[in-house]
């Protein structure tokens, strides 16, 4: 490991971000990410994470309440899921659910953040930063639905999308520019795990200082390096799966397209054949015709 390498930050969301000395680090990267200023009252690991503990490897999954009573989730997923978008609606209803104790108002339910950050190819937008929102239109004339003046002033909010869940999806792996912002600094550091020292956006000072690799205990650095050669392993043999697959795909496709060019090549070896016999019929046919005409002549002449 490198002299004053950094740890990555699922790592560091995990394990060493649990103190409120140490929110400053998280704290600056929802303010960029969000554009407000946030203000961490807590954070703990999920319930629903710790109900699957198979995803413990190669998912982070962190919940955080900040100072005006909104949460959010945090998910960092190393390895290649299909259904994430599922998995990404399964993660917000269950933290509605959770929080919501049997009985309760429905107007105690609050603003949720859903920001993930994953290390796979996902869609295919051409970009590596979204934003999601639930946005209601009229079918027939594209207009917004908006608040009530009794709305805004219960939920203290101006339109409908900022009191449903909000989804943030940063593709770490697909930024390959230089960075000309603060939310690029950061999604440059969740890639590289590097925070080059002219990067002045908030919370990555903090991270520089804090999540070094020299800092954690022998007993962390074990922990971490095994985490990152399960994350690694992990990532192996989804590609090698992935790789297989594709490979056992196109020699099924292949044979299939084989069998299927055979079956062609022969319904149109067939069909020229029937052409040529019938061209040949015809050809038969007219030269009898021609000599029985011929004959005709002949019989009149002599």
């Amino acid at each position: 490991m490198a002299k004053n390498h950094l740890i990555r930050f699922d790592w560091a969301i995990k394990r060493l971000l649990r103190n409120k000395a140490d929110y400053a680090v998280l704290e600056g990267f929802l303010s960029v990410l969000l554009n407000e200023n946030i203000k961490i009252l807590n954070i703990k690991e999920s319930e629903g994470n710790r109900e699957e503990p198979n995803d413990k490897i190669n998912r982070v999954d962190i919940f955080v309440e900040d100072s005006k009573g909104e949460f959010m989730i945090i998910e960092v997923q190393n390895s290649y899921e299909v259904d994430y978008l599922l998995r990404m609606l399964y993660g917000v209803s269950k933290a509605v659910t959770e929080h919501l104790k049997k009985g309760g108002r429905y107007g105690t339910i609050r603003k949720i953040y859903h920001i993930n950050i994953i290390y796979f190819p996902f869609g295919d937008g051409g970009d590596y930063v979204y934003h999601g929102i639930t946005d209601f239109r009229g079918i027939h004339h594209n207009n917004q639905l908006i608040l009530t003046e009794k709305q805004k002033e219960f939920f203290v909010r101006e339109y409908v999308w900022e009191v449903l869940p909000e989804y943030y999806i940063l593709c770490a792996q697909d930024f390959d520019k230089v960075a000309q912002d603060s939310l690029d600094e950061w999604i440059y550091y969740l890639k590289n795990t590097e925070i080059p020292d002219h990067f002045t956006a908030p919370g990555l000072k903090e991270a520089r200082e804090q999540l070094q690799y020299d800092n954690m205990s022998q007993e962390e650095q074990i922990d971490y390096n095994h985490h990152l050669d399960q994350t690694r392993y992990e990532q192996n043999v989804i590609d090698d799966s992935f790789d297989l697959g594709l490979f056992e795909g196109k020699k099924i496709g292949l044979k299939e397209g084989e069998a299927i060019g055979l079956e062609k090549g022969e319904a149109e070896r067939s069909r020229l054949k029937a052409e040529i016999e019938a061209i040949q019929a015809e050809k038969e046919a007219i030269q009898a015709e021609l000599r029985a005409h011929i004959a005709e002549l002949r019989q009149k002449g002599s």
